[in-house]
Order: structure tokens, then C-alpha cells, then sequence
């Protein structure tokens, strides 16, 4: 079952606390007498409230609803109080809930409010779906691991076939993580199977909506009724980025029987050797970082102009940690991102780079957005200043444009590279990329029938058989500049 994380770090801890710092997660299971879920929940300390126990020890409480509805009907409802350790400083504390559900689609929703401080409160929703009914070979949801280790209390809710397991929070390795440890269930193989069988486990990196192996492995293993999977896999060499793990079951013929698939994220920003060039050895401390020093406002400023820098993979990534408010998880892949850049000095690399983001900000300002997220704003950070504009707007028969000429364009090994921008709002500055040749780019064969919409009557060729230039003359010279420039 896909797991449901949200992307909330480590907060620093103050009087005045930030909002509150949760992840959620969940994984369904099959029991021999009725499917259920377990809802995972991770509060770190630093952002609720902790009042004294006594005059040197303190304890936090988070009120915790859980709720599955089908439709308008809750089919089910918890409502409990989370206490943390009583401890002398604030401390993350985790809680794991199983609930007996009937095969089907259910709307989740976990509500988790500081019992000290009301207004301090998440939400999170998503839709499940499960269905272990039949006697096909099937597979529980993943569930990723911060740690394990063997017991046999029966009392501990993290016990599970003999291992007492810590899911592991935002399903994200630090760089400190250096093994991805993960636990699922295979169902039925006694009755899908009648041979040994083949569970592989990979790990794909997610690039620019590519997506690459870098990590495989295998276990054989004996059709039963129940098989519990617990499976540790070295991370230490895997870079930054974005993954999935995949886990399949096939029979001996290779055929695949059953497949499970989970994302998370690592962060492993000193991995190369020109990295380890930086006096960080051991731990990375952001709180002596100059990210430290950024407030929310200038975090998310800063993120949303180093947007036509990321790699296509990580603009959702980074999105969702805005959305979420994920001031400690924006710190770090901000952090991350230049110290890759640059490693011998990441600050220094920051700031020259904002000092350009916030002038081409005021330059291409519409308005409406930043002036960095507006087409001109976004393409002149993600290749840099054109050696030639060409700004048109004074011809009849078209909106304002403009022509940026790249001489040299290593980007795509490209020579002699344009990119067309228009205004057809006539809104002040607020000109839309029409057409490149940017191998990559918007690529619009189309672009001067569109600019020159409004002289219809001086397209070359014919509507139903591609016509898609205009005549030159002094009103329409965007084919001509187009082509010399």
C-alpha cells in the first residue's frame, strides 16, 4: 500500500513554537481473520509545548483523531491523547495504531492538536484502498524502518513477527542513515505456489521523470501461508535525490506474481570526494549553516527562485515542503543543494546567485508572481543573460514581443539559440515564452500564426494544409528578426 508521508522535519525549538512538526504514515496487512492497517505517527519534541512535571523534568501531549470514512458515513473513530516521555528536554515521540477494517476504499483522516497549546494543529487525508480477499499471491504494504531489533514482548505495539520495529519518520534518510531497512508480508505463496520463489528488491532513482536502478537485490524463499519479509540494504554510496523502493514476488518461471512500490528521499549531500573537501566531517550541524539564519519568508523566497536551477524530480519535492510549511526540510535541501554546487563555500555560491534572482525579480516584476517565476524571470536564471534582445512593440498587427538570442547554448550543445516571448494580455510585463528552439523547450511551430492572430488574411499557405508563416512587411517582421538575429 502506497505510504502516505508528510514532509515536516526536526524544528529548532523555541518559546514561541513553530507549527507543529508530524509525520503520518500507514501500511495495510492481512491477518488470518480480517485485513487491517497500522497508522504510524512521528511529533517531533522541539515543536509542541512541554510543561513542567517537575521542577526539572517535563512532558508534552498531543490529542490524536483518527478517523476512516466511506462517503459522508465513519465507518471507524479513535480519539486518544499521545503523552511524550516524561524527560528534562524535549524529545520526538512516536505512537503505532492497528485497526481491523473490511476489504475497500476508505478516506483516512488524522488529526494531531498540541494538548497544551490548541492552536498549535495539523490535518493530513488520503484515500486507502485494500483488498486481501481470494487466495492469489499478495503482498502488505512497505514499511520503512529508522531501526530494528528482536522481541517477543507481547505488550510492545511495535512488536511485529518477533522484531520490534521504529518506522522511520518522512520517509527520509539523512546522511547520516547509511541502511535502508524496510519490513513486508507475502501472503498466500502456499496456495498461489508450488516451488521456492523469488523476491527482489530494488532501489530506482527519479530524474527528470526518467528513472534509473542503482540497487538490486534477492532473496529465495518457501511458499507458506505467512512469509515476513525484513531486509536491510547499504545506502552509504546512493546520492541525493529522489527514489523508489520496489519489491517484487516471481515464480521460478520469472513471471511476476506481486509488486509493492514506496518513494523516499535521501540526502547524502557530502558524498562525492570533492564534497568531502569541506570541514564538515561528521555531523552536518545547519544550525551553524548560513541557512540557519533565514526566516520562513526568506526560505520560501529563496527555494522558489532557485526553481529553474532543480532538477525536473525535485520541483514537486521542494513545493510540498513550502505547502507544508517544512522550515527544517527546506534548510536542508537549500543547504544541500549549494553546498553540491559549491563546496568550498556555499554561502558565498547563495548569495551571488540571490543577489541576480532578486534583480531579475524587480526587472520582470508583472505583478501577479515574482518576477523570477514569470517566463522571461525563469528562462534567464536557468541559462543566463541572452547576448541579444530584440523588444518589439510597437507593430500593428501583433502584441508586444521580444526575441532573446543565446550565441552559444552548452546546456543542449547548441549554437544560435532563441526563445520568442509575446504579450497578448497587453498587461503590463506580462509576456508568455511563445516559442524556442532550446532543444527541451516549448517548441511551437505555430508561433506566428498565434502572434499575428489578429491578421489573419496574411498567413502564407492554407488553414487545412499547414500554413504557419505571415508576410513580411513593416508590420510583421517577427520572421524576419527571428531568423537574422
Amino acid at each position: 500500500m502506497k505510504n502516505l508521508t508528510v514532509l515536516l522535519f526536526f524544528m529548532g525549538w523555541s518559546c514561541a513554537l513553530a507549527a507543529m512538526d508530524a509525520s503520518v504514515s500507514y501500511a495495510t496487512f492481512k491477518s488470518p481473520t480480517q485485513s487491517y492497517i497500522e497508522i504510524y505517527l512521528h511529533i517531533a519534541g522541539r515543536s509542541v509545548s512541554f510543561q513542567p512535571v517537575t521542577d526539572s523534568t517535563y512532558q508534552a501531549g498531543v490529542e490524536v483523531v483518527i478517523l476512516f470514512k466511506q462517503g459522508e458515513e465513519i465507518v471507524k473513530f479513535d480519539k486518544y491523547t499521545l503523552s511524550s516521555p516524561v524527560a528534562s528536554r524535549p524529545l520526538d515521540f512516536i505512537d503505532l495504531k492497528r485497526y481491523g477494517l473490511a476489504d475497500g476504499k476508505y478516506e483516512l483522516v488524522v488529526a494531531v492538536k498540541d494538548a497544551n497549546q490548541p492552536e498549535n494543529a495539523k490535518e493530513f487525508q488520503t484515500e486507502i484502498e485494500f483488498d486481501y480477499s481470494g487466495e492469489e499471491l499478495q503482498q502488505s504494504g512497505l514499511v520503512l524502518l529508522a531501526s530494528y531489533q528482536r522481541s517477543e514482548d507481547p505488550a510492545n505495539a511495535f512488536v511485529k513477527s518477533g522484531i520490534q520495529m521504529e518506522p522511520l519518520p518522512y520517509n527520509f534518510y539523512s546522511r547520516h542513515a547509511s541502511s535502508l531497512i524496510f519490513y513486508n508480508e507475502v501472503y498466500n505463496a502456499d496456495k498461489a505456489l508450488t516451488e521456492d520463489f523469488m523476491v527482489s528488491y530494488s532501489i530506482e532513482k527519479l530524474d527528470n521523470g526518467q528513472s534509473e536502478t542503482v540497487m538490486i537485490g534477492h532473496k529465495r524463499q518457501k511458499p507458506q501461508p505467512i512469509i515476513p519479509l525484513l531486509v536491510q540494504m547499504d545506502i552509504s554510496q546512493v546520492p541525493s535525490g529522489n527514489y523508489n523502493l520496489i519489491v517484487e514476488v516471481r515464480n521460478r518461471a520469472k513471471e511476476l506474481m506481486s509488486r509493492k512500490r514506496i518513494f523516499f528521499q535521501r540526502s547524502n549531500p557530502f558524498l562525492d570526494r570533492e564534497l568531502e573537501t569541506l570541514q564538515l566531517a561528521g555531523e552536518v550541524n545547519l544550525e551553524q549553516e548560513f541557512v540557519q539564519q533565514l526566516d520562513a519568508e526568506a526560505l520560501e523566497y529563496s527555494l522558489r527562485a532557485l526553481t529553474p536551477k532543480l532538477p525536473q524530480g525535485d520541483v514537486e519535492m521542494v513545493n510540498a515542503m513550502i505547502r507544508d510549511d517544512s522550515i527544517n526540510a527546506q534548510r536542508l535541501y537549500l543547504f544541500s543543494f549549494w553546498a553540491k554546487e559549491s563546496p568550498n563555500n556555499p554561502e558565498f555560491a547563495y548569495q551571488k546567485y540571490m543577489e541576480v534572482a532578486r534583480a531579475i525579480d524587480q526587472q520582470f516584476d508583472s505583478g501577479f508572481r515574482h518576477g523570477f517565476e514569470t517566463d522571461r524571470g525563469y528562462i534567464y536564471l536557468k541559462y543566463g543573460q541572452p547576448d541579444d534582445i530584440e523588444n518589439r512593440d510597437q507593430e500593428p498587427s501583433a502584441p508586444p514581443y521580444e526575441i532573446w538570442t543565446y550565441y552559444e547554448f552548452p546546456r543542449t550543445n547548441q549554437n544560435n539559440v532563441k526563445f520568442i516571448f509575446y504579450n497578448p494580455s497587453l498587461a503590463p510585463d506580462d509576456y508568455q515564452l511563445l516559442h524556442s528552439t532550446a532543444f527541451g523547450e516549448l517548441n511551437n511551430p505555430q508561433w506566428q500564426r498565434e502572434l499575428y492572430r489578429d491578421a489573419p488574411n496574411e498567413i502564407q499557405g492554407s488553414d487545412y494544409f499547414g500554413g504557419s508563416e505571415v508576410l513580411d512587411n513593416f508590420n510583421r517582421n517577427a520572421g524576419r528578426v527571428f531568423r537574422d538575429y
